[in-house]
């Protein structure tokens, strides 16, 4: 996966070919904050400068900055899929919650 993080921002990684460097968006937010470097560990300064330039902006602004994620998912699935993963996390010793939990973490 082509990601970092910072302070809770993630940041979409891609390679420019025709500017030949690293490009950067933070991810998850509706303000635009990008950056680039022409190695990787350049690239972790810059993702790292810019969360903490949007951040010190906002402060400035009196304007909350915005979370990617709060960290909560709200799903609707059939109510047999429901009784079938609420059973199976039971099953295995877990709240749904922790369940569910484990098997997005595992997801590529």
């Amino acid at each position: 996966m082509n990601t970092m993080s910072y302070k809770g921002y993630a940041a979409r990684i891609e390679y420019s070919d025709e500017d030949d460097c690293f490009v950067g968006h933070i991810a998850g937010i509706n303000d635009v904050i990008g950056f680039h470097a022409d190695s990787v560990a350049k690239l972790h300064v810059a993702f790292e400068e810019a969360v903490d330039d949007y951040l010190e902006t906002c402060k400035k602004a009196g304007k909350l900055p915005q979370k990617p994620y709060s960290g909560h998912i709200m799903l609707r699935v059939p109510p047999e899929l429901h009784a079938k993963v609420a059973m199976l996390a039971q099953a295995h010793g877990k709240s749904l919650n922790s369940w569910v939990t484990e098997l997005l973490s595992s997801a590529d």
